[in-house]
């Protein structure tokens, strides 16, 4: 039977702690069968590769821009040993969270942005090194993370929460890259990333949730709405389908069609998650 693939999912994060065994079943009832769980540091690799193997999902191993001012000297030594230990592993699927940021302004000043655009270049060559596609954090950085690629190619991936112009979108797909849509389609003001989740071509889209982070409309609270004592809500992959159902109307398409063609589109980014797929042998 077909399922929804969350391919961006926090399930590490701290927000889950607590529950994350329910959040994680929640998702199943809702049929999301395989979530992407990426690494933002080098302390969270244990917890990423233990979360995808208590839930049979996938992981990523990287280091995310916005980690990058506090990791050690040794952190791209450790990716690139943790990387070849776990080589064989059927559940680490991609190098992520890694990218640029351009949004944050202390991320954006040096001597930080130039740790960033090392880290972001470093860990390009360790995805050549080891074959592995990447999971991309593209924050206002769009063109930088694109010349990044150009100078050293890599197998493919996702360019997670896209929002950059058709032009640029249409680059990472020349490149074999898929661009990931998530919450942030759901609210109408968000009229160019609407129009693009409408108009691009099947092909290029995959689902995420990015949870617990960019909740959808329906969670999302208003800095009005919290000072009046309303909590922030907390995005889940158990959300994904009722994300997925505002990008098949937006398409006009189904909502079942959707789903194979972007599970499709999730294995030709990420070919390890074909393994995961696989039907257990008794």
């Amino acid at each position: 039977m077909q399922a929804w693939i969350d391919t961006h999912c926090h399930l590490d994060a701290p927000e889950f702690t607590n529950d994350v065994e329910a959040v994680r079943k929640r998702a199943a009832f809702n049929n999301v069968s395989k979530c992407i769980i990426p690494a933002v540091e080098v302390p969270e690799f244990e917890a990423a590769r233990g979360l995808a193997h208590r839930f049979g999902d996938a992981y990523a191993l990287g280091i995310h821009p916005l980690f990058v001012e506090r990791a050690a000297e040794d952190a791209l030594a450790r990716l690139d040993e943790s990387l070849g230990l776990y080589a064989h592993d059927p559940s680490l699927v991609a190098v992520g969270e890694i990218g640029l940021d351009y949004f944050v302004p202390a991320l954006n000043e040096q001597p930080l942005r130039a740790r960033q655009e090392l880290f972001y270049r470093e860990q390009l060559k360790l995805a050549r090194r080891y074959e592995r596609p990447v999971i991309l954090h593209v924050r206002r950085s769009v063109d930088a993370v694109l010349k990044g690629l150009r100078d050293i190619p890599v197998p493919g991936g996702i360019a997670h929460a896209f929002n950059g112009s058709l032009q640029q979108a249409q680059i990472f797909v020349e490149m074999g890259f898929k661009l990931g849509f998530g919450g942030a389609v759901t609210y109408e003001r968000a009229t160019r990333l609407r129009e693009l989740a409408k108009s691009l071509p099947i092909e290029s889209l995959v689902l995420e949730t990015d949870a617990p982070d960019i909740p959808p409309r329906w969670l999302y609270a208003t800095s009005d709405e919290r000072s009046a004592g309303k909590p922030q809500g907390r995005n889940e992959p158990g959300e994904l389908p009722r994300i997925a159902s505002v990008i098949a109307a937006l398409r006009g398409i189904s909502e079942q069609e959707l789903m194979e063609r972007t599970t499709q589109n999730a294995l030709a980014a990420i070919p390890g998650l074909a393994k995961l797929l696989e039907p257990s042998r008794g």
